[in-house]
């Protein structure tokens, strides 16, 4: 029969029970462990390039703010759902293996705990989506992960969003739908338009958007004669200025030379670019001419000889001019 880690740990403590010098050497070794495994950690995530820290929660909270948030009470919380810290996440790392010999003290303490089979108070999370952060208790976390414990007590206070989070995500796909989930609480587009896909690839690229969407909502006023509402602003920025810009990439296929990028990026980069575009042409442009403008500036460019390519990049800088003052914007 399979014996679980946590009986595992049990039978081991009964026995360094009955020799207290093995029993604090052990505790040494196991905190030695952890940090030689957060080293590991460490120098593979420079090798791979990917990041290894722990969110902090303040990240997250700049980003959103949850539509409501309820007291959860005490529960048992899946140990590898907990995916950052409130103020302990430059201590640990994503795995929450101790990054510092600092916290040997309190890491060690709350191993000697489970030797003695003490009864730890709960840990305090809060959660948002399907993953948590460590208000109180973070090197409870840190022992228990290291001794595969699966579950944890914990006294959980939930913020609600409108979008799930996972611990599998990466911090950037997380941070990205956090802020996404506070680009839907600004503007119920997910009400307004179920179907929409205005997905940027990168941070803070939801709060440009809705800049946008007020600069909108302050024209459509100046039309209506009174003020617009947020619900007629968002429905008409979307139907008459991001639509229209994500119809000429889809049939222009512009993401095909963009690999990685989405329809949100074409827009954000046509409307930073609209006025240059519009004093090329001596004229005012339409979001969807725009578009076809900056689709006929990216063809022009594909279709530079691969030597002009391997130029530096101040002479393909002028040959582009050249080519981008020759050309003029077609209706999609």
């Amino acid at each position: 029969m399979d014996v679980s880690a946590d009986q595992q740990w049990r039978r081991l403590a009964r026995k360094l029970a009955r020799s207290p010098t093995m029993y604090e050497e052990k505790v040494r070794q196991d905190f030695d462990r952890a940090r030689h495994k957060a080293l590991m950690h460490e120098l593979l995530s420079i090798v791979k390039r990917q990041p290894n820290e722990l969110i902090p929660y303040h990240e997250v909270r700049s980003r959103v703010s949850p539509e409501r948030e309820s007291y959860r009470g005490f529960q048992e919380v899946p140990v590898n759902q907990i995916v950052g810290s409130v103020d302990r996440f430059r201590d640990f790392n994503r795995a929450f293996l101790p990054r510092h010999g600092h916290t040997a003290g309190r890491w060690q303490n709350v191993d000697r705990a489970y030797y003695q089979d003490v009864r730890l108070p709960p840990i305090q999370l809060y959660k948002v989506g399907d993953v948590y952060w460590v208000k109180d208790g973070n090197h409870r976390v840190s022992v228990a992960r290291e001794r595969g414990v699966e579950f944890i007590d914990a006294e959980v206070i939930e913020g609600h969003i409108r979008v799930p989070l996972y611990a599998s995500m990466s911090t950037g796909e997380l941070l990205q739908q956090v802020e996404y989930a506070e680009f839907l609480r600004r503007t119920d587009l997910d009400r307004l338009r179920p179907d929409h896909d205005i997905r940027p690839t990168t941070l803070g690229r939801y709060d440009e958007i809705w800049d946008h969407i007020l600069l909108q909502q302050e024209g459509l006023s100046e039309r209506l004669g009174r003020p617009a509402t947020t619900d007629e602003a968002v429905k008409h920025w979307y139907d008459e200025i991001f639509l229209p810009i994500s119809r000429v990439v889809q049939e222009r296929q512009l993401l095909d030379r963009f690999p990685g990028r989405s329809a949100a990026d074409v827009y954000l980069w046509v409307i930073a670019n609209r006025h240059e575009l519009e004093d090329r042409d001596g004229q005012e442009l339409s979001p969807a001419t725009s578009a076809a403008a900056f689709a006929d500036i990216v063809e022009a460019e594909s279709a530079l000889p691969a030597r002009l390519r391997r130029l530096p990049r101040t002479v393909k800088r002028g040959v582009r001019k050249v080519a981008r003052s020759r050309l003029r914007p077609t209706s999609p």
